[in-house]
């Protein structure tokens, strides 16, 4: 398209949303951004303030937004326009579709038409129309149930179609629900990109081997590559809208030391990461882990952000004791508290009441208030065995005390030089081990049950 079919196309469009043509300016915002003009220098060919262009630009890229059902601005509107290329088709009347809204080619000031055969989307039954996305998943888990989280669905669909994030970082706990909540947002937002493609690490592949894989399923090319994996990898993810899966990030860290600390034969994936966050691309790579990159912790780089997941809220985690039929009782909230309304361990204890106690909670606690089940030991054996060993003389100090206690207090007692707590805390945190309430920090009560039970194993 050159830009007067642009033009003409955004005239369209704007005439269609709001009743009104394109005014100058906004034309000239339009001729500029697409010749790679800057807001000032758009300004001052309009002889007009900078503040002013940039005010009417921000308006037309929400227009453009609206009617295109993704997030539009000035570095990806080429790309938009793009992807949403329209064609012309001459059955009775002159007809021209893209969405819902309809177009009559003789109102336009180019006589010009666009060669269906350079177009990259079909045009079906008089309207053009978004294709499916290619999706594997073949290496995901599969998860028949999904609960609550309808504000992080929201805030993930910001991060990712809005605000085009291009790494975002879901990050939570073993159990918390991580993989459940990036398959339902798979659900919801796959009608926006061209490909998706879902990746674990659970067997800690080297980089090539996850390079290769997505390569070959994005540009269906399954020769020896010529050029570099990083470089073949960004020329499809500008080329194509993609959203890559990576899941079980943790596994590439290495154990016994800080979280986030690759393993040696693993540091590359650092520098891969930062090519993916810091190069221009129209693809968006979301991370599982259960811990919180490096990379996004520096706040940095604007292009990355990050998702803390943690328990699912009181009406979800009701549904899941619902489901798993206890008996409904006035304990139930004391059982979702204990548990930190984690998926994974109340489908645990829920199993577990039923097994023993014909799902009569009251019955367990009658018993034990703070039950320690043994198939959430293992998980919390899994997570806690990552630790390094000044890591877990902290945990270990937290869990003897009922409050939170202060920065000052843990140097006192654990004569630990302030730089190496400074950075264990912050390795806690990456972990999701500890909590911060004001400027004290704490553990769970559960996670404090295990320190305590479990302090020779630790």
């Amino acid at each position: 398209m050159d830009i007067q079919e642009i033009l003409n196309l955004a005239d369209h469009l704007i005439f269609n949303q709001t009743g009104k043509h394109l005014d100058d300016l906004q034309q000239v915002i339009l001729r500029g951004t697409f010749q790679g003009k800057k807001y000032s220098e758009i300004a001052q060919e309009f002889q007009c303030t900078n503040g002013h262009v940039r005010d009417v630009a921000s308006e037309l890229w929400k227009t453009f937004s609206e009617t295109f059902g993704e997030q539009v601005n000035k570095s990806n509107i080429r790309t938009v326009f793009d992807r949403w290329q329209f064609s012309i088709q001459h059955i009775e009347k002159d007809f021209v579709g893209i969405k819902n809204i309809n177009f009559c080619p003789e109102t336009s000031s180019s006589s010009e038409t666009i060669n269906p055969e350079n177009l990259t989307q079909p045009t079906i039954n008089k309207s053009q129309t978004i294709p499916k996305a290619k999706i594997d998943l073949s290496d995901a888990p599969d998860y028949k149930k999904f609960y609550g989280r309808t504000q992080k669905i929201k805030t993930l669909k910001k991060l990712i179609l809005q605000e085009q994030k291009k790494i975002v970082m879901l990050h939570g706990m073993n159990g918390i629900g991580k993989t459940a909540l990036a398959l339902q947002l798979i659900k919801n937002i796959q009608n926006k990109f061209d490909y998706i493609i879902w990746q674990s690490l659970r067997d800690s592949p080297p980089l090539k081997t996850i390079q290769t894989r997505l390569i070959q399923f994005i540009s269906n090319q399954n020769s020896t590559l010529e050029t570099s994996e990083n470089s073949h990898l960004l020329e499809n993810l500008r080329k194509h809208r993609c959203l890559i899966i990576l899941d079980d990030i943790q596994t590439i860290f290495s154990s016994g030391k800080l979280a986030s600390h690759y393993a040696q034969e693993h540091e590359n994936y650092s520098q891969f990461f930062q090519l993916i966050a810091q190069l221009s691309h129209q693809s968006c790579c979301l991370i599982i882990s259960r811990e919180k990159l490096r990379e996004i912790s520096t706040g940095k780089n604007k292009s990355v952000s990050s998702l803390h997941l943690k328990g699912l809220d009181e009406e979800a985690a009701t549904k899941i004791l619902k489901d798993q039929d206890l008996q409904v009782d006035e304990q139930w909230q004391k059982l979702i508290d204990f548990y930190q309304g984690n998926p994974t361990w109340l489908n645990i204890i829920a199993t577990t009441i039923n097994d023993l106690f014909s799902g009569n909670i009251s019955e367990l606690f009658q018993y034990d208030p703070l039950f320690l089940d043994a198939d959430i030991k293992e998980l919390l054996h899994q997570e806690f065995a990552r630790l390094s060993e000044l890591e877990k003389q902290v945990i270990s100090h937290l869990a003897t005390k009922t409050e939170a206690i202060a920065i000052a207090n843990l140097l006192d007692y654990l004569q630990i030089p302030l730089s190496d707590l400074l950075n264990i805390i912050k390795s806690l945190q990456r972990r999701s081990l500890i909590e911060k309430q004001e400027n004290n920090f704490t553990i769970l009560p559960l996670l404090k049950q295990y320190v305590i039970s479990n302090k020779v194993r630790i």
